[in-house]
């Protein structure tokens, strides 16, 4: 029985999943909503403080510093695949944060209710994610 042979030769998807630039590519993806968020709240400082004010985290502006190492900190580690899996558990252990702190759909009324719920499902879904990068880069 003849062997299936998967070589980047052959397999044009192997051939792109398996440069290095492409790795680039999804790491930067994966992290486009940390590494975004971080930019915003460096550059926009004081909208970032105000942020942190709204959902009672005091003091805000260090909460504000804390929460753009984190996630331009974060999003690094994972980009240039350096301790990788810090990079992950951090972002990750920032975004499940989030939920009982931003996203607590379950003390809303409708239609935002339902609407953070999604957002909920998204995080949990990311937080997965950034479960695989961590597992994978070993």
């Amino acid at each position: 029985m003849a062997t299936l042979q998967t070589n980047s030769f052959g397999n044009p998807v192997s051939a792109i999943t398996g440069a290095t630039w492409f790795g680039y590519l999804a790491r930067t993806v994966l992290t486009f909503m940390f590494w975004a968020s971080g930019l915003a709240k460096l550059i926009g400082f004081d909208a970032g403080v105000a942020e942190m004010a709204h959902f009672g985290l005091e003091p805000a502006t260090l909460f504000n510093i804390a929460t753009i190492i984190v996630q331009l900190g974060g999003s690094l580690l994972i980009i240039f695949n350096r301790w990788t899996w810090l990079g992950a558990g951090a972002l990750a252990v920032f975004t499940a944060l989030t939920i009982p702190i931003a996203h607590n759909f379950w003390t809303m009324e409708e239609p935002i209710k339902t609407i953070e719920f999604h957002v909920v499902m998204e995080h949990i879904t990311v937080i997965g994610a950034l479960m695989v990068v961590a597992w994978k880069s070993r």
